[in-house]
């Protein structure tokens, strides 16, 4: 049986789309594989009933894709564009007073992602690993992606980080899965996602939304390039770039309001109420989110590259890149500026009277932010911070790379409480199904793209129904054989 291949690229020197698009027909079975230009890429299998019509849909896939532009080339000829990789400097504190840290982690490698919650702390570097810790600093697991972690958002109970590759990995079970593949030409920034809604601002100030099931729901280009900021709630998606905050409608994307900043916006934040814009013009701005006026701005010694709030938007916190932080109230007073003592502040999160920063030097850092601590700090007395070391025997997740790296479990041993779902062919997609009963049938199950194969049954701990109008795996994926 003969296997053929077909290999297509799109390439525009004016620093548009430079992708891949590889098809592979062998017997019933098709390959496509497909990204950018120079990297693996992400792969989707799919199986017929017969040979020919294999080769039919395999042909009608090329086809579409030489409509829209992809030319044969030969697979290496043509070097890879290279990902943008934020370029950040970090110059000594200005501060008198070094602020009482807590705790230390070192990562390795210059960190952007953070979240914290209830249960843990989270922290993504640019080498593509993620560690979790528990709030007093105890190391408790680690993940390896493929490339750099750009930023890490949560939808409620499931944590998401946006990788330089192009794909956005589901790391809320044991191993991670890439959950939404964000198309090659799109140079991720930063991401927010809200009941499976995935909203991606990039390099050249485009955003652009995608729905639970990975489909394209509208884009916009705004009027600045660099775009470091996307938030979002039920209201509007909150867009910074060069050119200051744009809002738009969730549903279709129509712009509500623009308002140029003071300087380009190089990180933001979100309250009840309103947005908070870092600048490159040392200051933080409070962005009303009904009307986009500014109702306070909170002025540094340098350009700001994280800030956050308290809950209730009492206290304004900033990060910049001399590697001091700041602490404001809500009016726009300054009340302290304390050295970090590990570079300046990429992204950080406030929690219970605490400060977690991600830093130049790859450190997550924990900073006591109660009052007693920090007047204690400015006179000079601060904690001995603990320099967390991760265990060596720590295991080491990482995403399946085919179906036939996922544990397997015979169908007549499939566990009684599990649910079975599984992957169904339906308008030229794979997409994932439930069988088993108790769920609504009409509802899609969002699941790693790695692993889908027509035919193919899964058993999972649990699914739990998302507001959008689907479900959410939980726990550990087993294909039953």
């Amino acid at each position: 049986m003969t296997r053929e291949t077909t290999y297509l690229e799109l390439s525009q020197d004016d620093g548009g789309a430079h992708k891949f698009y590889e098809v592979t027909v062998d017997g019933t079975a098709v390959c496509v594989r497909y990204g950018r230009i120079g990297a693996d890429g992400r792969l989707q299998d799919f199986s017929f009933p017969t040979a020919e019509k294999a080769r039919a849909a395999a042909a009608k896939k090329i086809g579409e894709k030489v409509r829209k532009g992809y030319a044969p080339a030969v697979r290496g000829a043509r070097a890879g564009r290279s990902v943008t990789r934020r370029q950040v400097t970090s110059a000594p504190s200005t501060a008198r007073a070094v602020a009482p840290v807590l705790w230390r982690f070192r990562t390795g490698s210059s960190a952007f992602g953070i979240h914290v919650d209830e249960d843990r702390c989270w922290v993504g570097n640019q080498a593509g690993d993620v560690y979790t810790l528990s709030h007093g600093g105890e190391v408790l697991a680690r993940y390896s992606l493929p490339d750099g972690v750009k930023c890490l958002v949560a939808d409620e109970f499931w944590i998401y980080a946006g990788c330089d590759d192009g794909t956005v990995y589901d790391l809320s079970s044991k191993v991670p899965f890439g959950a939404y593949d964000i198309a090659a030409d799109v140079d991720i920034f930063w991401l927010d996602i809200r009941e499976g809604v995935l909203n991606v601002s990039d390099r050249s100030g485009g955003l652009t939304v995608i729905d639970h099931e990975d489909e394209f729901q509208w884009s916009r280009r705004s009027a600045g390039s660099n775009a470091w900021m996307v938030r979002a709630d039920e209201r509007a998606v909150y867009h910074g770039h060069s050119g200051g905050v744009t809002a738009y409608a969730p549903d279709g994307g129509r712009e509500l309001w623009h308002t140029p900043t003071d300087g380009s916006v190089l990180f933001g934040w979100q309250e009840d109420t309103a947005v908070y814009a870092g600048t490159g013009r040392n200051t933080v701005q409070r962005l009303s989110k009904a009307t986009g006026a500014v109702e306070a701005s909170y002025r540094c010694d340098a350009a700001v590259y994280s800030c956050a709030t308290s809950p209730d938007g009492r206290h304004v916190f900033a990060g910049d890149l001399a590697s001091s932080v700041y602490c404001f109230d809500a009016s726009g007073r300054r009340l302290w500026k304390l050295g970090t003592g590990s570079g300046a502040a990429l992204s950080m999160q406030y929690l219970d009277e605490r400060l977690y920063l991600v830093t130049t030097d790859g450190s997550l850092v924990c900073v006591d932010a109660s009052e007693a601590a920090v007047t204690a700090a400015r006179q000079g007395s601060v904690p001995a911070a603990v320099d967390v070391k991760s265990a060596a025997a720590l295991p080491v997740f990482t995403p399946p790379a085919s179906p036939a790296a996922v544990a397997t479990v015979p169908v007549g041993a499939a566990s009684a409480d599990g649910v079975v779902v599984e992957c169904v062919l339906q308008d030229g997609r794979v997409r994932v199904q439930v069988v088993s009963g108790g769920f609504e049938p009409s509802w899609k199950v969002q699941f790693p793209r790695g692993i889908r194969e027509a035919g193919a049954r899964y058993v999972v701990d649990g699914l739990h129904a998302a507001p959008g109008g689907f479900y959410r795996v939980r726990g550990e994926i087993r294909r039953l054989v």
